[in-house]
């Protein structure tokens, strides 16, 4: 199979449709990393034993149009606290944490017969929830970008253009012109979707605008934020719509090499993009005069090491090159002089994704969804202390509220809700208590009370959560990844994670307080890059609304959510205590003393605070206070 016109596409697009409604059963097994380390594979494996056996197993290849029962390696479908995760159309049945003893049912039950297995279906407030659509989780999403993510198979071309891809390359290469397509990316409002919100559109007439005859299209899919996983789940579930959208920007733009960057972590993203590519130029969807326009563009992989600070533009594109990842100076800017010096459009993985839809659907359509300064969705990675973790998609300008009690179900166990942590460890902590939860997810919202969508990781904490220690954890995280190129960043940083971990450790001070702010205002105001600028924002946010909870560590010498083992010592209850001795035997430093039948005492100066005594103790008479 060659596509080598428009006519060729629309053509395959039917056949291709066709034998996917010939499919009369379609198994599609979770094949994200999340349920892949739960054990889908195994489960895909099964099935196919089973359904093979069964004869009625349909060949992955299209344009044989066979009708049967289909089996596919999804991606993420999303509901990651569940998984592994099956969904079986056209019942719309998602069963969650489906093991390898379950296959077997499944398949008697739903495959053969259509009968739901209602174990495996999702359970709450005494209902049962039989389709997938029907699950709260789902509910109150809006997938746009995820739209084709846990609906196909992840690595086929041929379904991804049966399902509509690919169609917006007709539409641009047959008549429009590329200045006309950077305006409709631009009005369409389409904002970067990996921390800065800058508009796109605008980017790319900025790159069209230059005379170079050489430029590039470049995707950003680092995503170094911890707890962060949209970038890779939609890598992972639909690398053709990133191709489509890389594809668009380079005729838009004049570009006729695009660079993919992902991080080395992500192996199976790099599979899934390698496999797509490979596919898309052996059909003539990637390569020399594509669908017979006229246009030429291919593209690579690159692989980072790892490096937070290859997020940044300029030092991702110093990694491509093969130099050291450090930010550089600007201006110039990246659109002009950015990859090998030349104009460059630099957008994340969910940018580039969004793009299709605007092209097929138009402007109006796609400012149906979101606010009027932030039009679409947004995806986030929800985790944390909820009950539903996992990939969620939702307009822009969903409040907190909606996303962590709707959707994610609320706060497990009871606990109350404390704070979430959004945008990384450039993000700050927002909704302390009840102060923030009806605020919009929306570029500008978030920007007002000091935080940034960032990329879209989401962590919520319970009252259990010491925010002090929240702080130290994610300077502690950008020490270790700055560059060190400006003073700011490399000082600056390792001078803030020294004071909080003073605190922690029950040496605070209230000066400390005042100095730790001014360090933090500084780092913010003098740094080099972006990520530096933002690497205090944690810091100044906790400072800022949760001041009574530094102060009780460093006046009170007290943690009060009881996680800072610095200011915390461990007793022994008399009253509880047997004197049988177990504790003292088990101690690792000696610290506890006494004698048989009679109550032990623990010496605190000499305790670690390892917690062994307390785990040890079988009449809970130790505990920490």
């Amino acid at each position: 199979m060659f596509i080598k016109n428009f006519n060729d596409l629309s053509s395959y697009a039917e056949i291709f449709e066709n034998s996917l409604e010939k499919q009369k059963v379609k198994i599609l097994v979770c094949g994200g990393t999340g349920c892949v380390a739960g054990g889908s594979l195994k489960i895909y494996d099964e099935l196919l034993r089973l359904v093979a056996e069964h004869g009625n197993l349909v060949d992955v290849d299209l344009l044989k149009e066979e009708e049967g029962t289909s089996l596919k390696k999804s991606g993420c479908h999303g509901f990651c606290e569940a998984g592994p995760l099956v969904r079986i159309e056209p019942y719309n049945y998602l069963y969650l944490r489906v093991q390898l003893d379950d296959c077997e049912e499944i398949f008697n039950e739903t495959i053969l017969n259509g009968k739901p297995v209602e174990r495996l279906m999702h359970h709450q407030d005494g209902k049962i929830f039989m389709k997938q659509e029907e699950i709260p989780f789902y509910q109150k999403q809006t997938r746009l970008v995820l739209q084709n993510c846990g609906h196909m198979d992840s690595e086929s071309i041929q379904e991804y253009i049966g399902r509509g891809g690919y169609k917006s390359l007709v539409k641009i290469f047959g008549s429009m012109e590329p200045k006309e397509v950077c305006k409709l990316i631009q009005d369409s409002g389409l904002r970067g979707r990996g921390g800065g919100g800058y508009v796109a559109g605008q980017k790319w007439a900025q790159v069209l605008s230059q005379n170079n005859p050489v430029k590039y299209v470049v995707c950003n899919g680092d995503e170094g934020d911890p707890g962060a996983f949209m970038d890779r789940s939609i890598m992972e579930g639909d690398p053709h719509k990133i191709i489509e959208g890389m594809l668009i920007a380079g005729y838009a733009t004049g570009a006729h090499t695009g660079y993919i960057y992902v991080r080395a972590e992500y192996p199976l993203a790099v599979d899934r993009l390698r496999t797509a590519i490979s596919k898309a130029e052996e059909i003539g969807l990637l390569g020399k005069n594509i669908l017979d326009s006229g246009f030429d563009f291919e593209l690579h992989i690159n692989k980072g090491a790892g490096a937070f600070v290859c997020g940044e533009g300029s030092a991702l594109t110093a990694s491509i090159e093969g130099e050291r990842g450090m930010p550089r100076v600007k201006p110039p800017r990246t659109v002009e002089q950015g990859l090998f010096g030349c104009p460059t459009v630099l957008n994340n993985v969910e940018t580039f994704a969004n793009v299709p839809f605007i092209i097929n659907n138009g402007i109006d359509e796609y400012k149906k969804y979101g606010t009027k300064d932030s039009p679409g969705t947004k995806a986030f990675a929800l985790t944390g202390n909820v009950v539903n973790t996992g990939l969620i998609e939702v307009p822009m300008g969903t409040t907190i509220r909606e996303v962590i009690f709707d959707i994610g179900g609320g706060i497990p166990d009871g606990k109350k809700f404390k704070a979430v942590q959004i945008g990384g460890p450039s993000g700050g902590c927002l909704t302390f208590g009840e102060k923030h939860l009806d605020l919009a997810l929306s570029f500008d919202s978030l920007k007002k009370v000091g935080a940034m969508i960032g990329s879209g990781g989401m962590v919520v904490m319970n009252e259990d959560t010491c925010m002090v220690e929240v702080a130290r954890f994610f300077m502690s995280f950008t020490q270790r990844e700055s560059c060190g190129k400006c003073i700011p960043c490399r000082e600056g940083t390792k001078r803030m994670l020294e004071i909080l971990e003073k605190i922690v450790d029950g040496n605070g001070t209230v000066e400390d307080l005042d100095l730790l702010k001014e360090i933090a205002d500084t780092v913010k105001n003098t740094a080099l890059c972006g990520l530096g600028k933002t690497a205090a924002n944690p810091v100044l946010s906790t400072l800022e609304h949760f001041y009574d909870e530094y102060l009780a560590h460093v006046v009170d010498k007290e943690c009060p959510a009881k996680q800072c083992k610095g200011l915390m010592s461990i007793k022994i209850n008399p009253e509880l205590c047997r004197g049988c001795s177990k504790c003292a035997r088990i101690c690792p430093v000696n610290a506890i003393s006494g004698k048989i039948k009679e109550p032990y005492v623990i010496d605190n100066s000499k305790c670690i605070k390892c917690g062994a005594c307390i785990d040890a103790c079988a009449f809970k008479a130790i505990m920490e206070v």
